[in-house]
C-alpha cells in the first residue's frame, strides 16, 4: 500500500484536582469551547466535549504522530492556565491522571450520545462509579484508591 489510512478516536476523561466542582454551569461552555480550540491547534479533531462540574468527556480524533500523553499534558496545561486568567479560579487545577478509551468510527456516535447526557447520567451515578463501570467495560485494571 502506498499510502497511510487511519482513523484514531479517543474518548477521553479526566476530572478537576481533587474533585472540586471548579466547572460551574455559567462558564462549562466557555471552559468546553477552550478545550475544543487547543485540542485544533495541537492538530486533533475535537468531536465532542462535555462533562459536569468536576470532570469532562472528550471524543476526539488523533493523528499518528500524536502521543496522547503529550497531548494530555498540553490539553491540561493550556487549560489551566486559561481558567486561571478568563475565569478567574487560581486554585483550579486538573488531576494528575486520565482515562483514554480508544473508540471504533462506528461507535462515535453513541460515545456523543453519553457525552451529551452527562447532566442526567451523573443524577444517578458519581464521577468515580461511572469511571470504575468504563475501566470494568474495557478489561482493564485499576486500583480503587486512584479513582477518588
Amino acid at each position: 500500500m502506498s499510502s497511510t489510512y487511519l482513523n484514531l478516536h479517543y474518548h477521553i476523561i479526566f476530572g478537576t484536582k481533587n474533585r472540586r466542582p471548579y466547572i460551574d454551569d455559567k462558564f462549562r461552555g466557555r471552559i468546553h469551547a477552550y478545550l475544543g480550540g487547543t485540542l485544533k491547534k495541537l492538530g486533533c479533531v475535537p468531536q465532542k466535549i462535555g462533562g459536569t462540574q468536576d470532570h469532562v468527556h472528550i471524543l476526539t480524533g488523533l493523528k499518528a504522530t500524536h502521543c496522547l500523553s503529550d497531548v494530555m499534558r498540553e490539553l491540561k496545561k493550556n487549560t489551566s492556565i486559561w481558567v486561571h486568567k478568563e475565569i478567574g479560579i487560581p486554585e483550579f487545577q486538573w488531576q494528575d491522571g486520565y482515562a483514554a478509551f480508544t473508540v471504533s468510527a462506528t461507535a462515535c456516535s453513541g460515545v456523543k450520545r453519553y457525552i451529551d447526557r452527562q447532566k442526567e447520567h451523573h443524577r444517578q451515578k458519581t464521577f468515580k462509579e461511572e469511571l470504575a463501570e468504563l475501566l470494568e467495560m474495557a478489561g482493564i485494571e485499576y486500583d480503587p484508591k486512584y479513582l477518588d
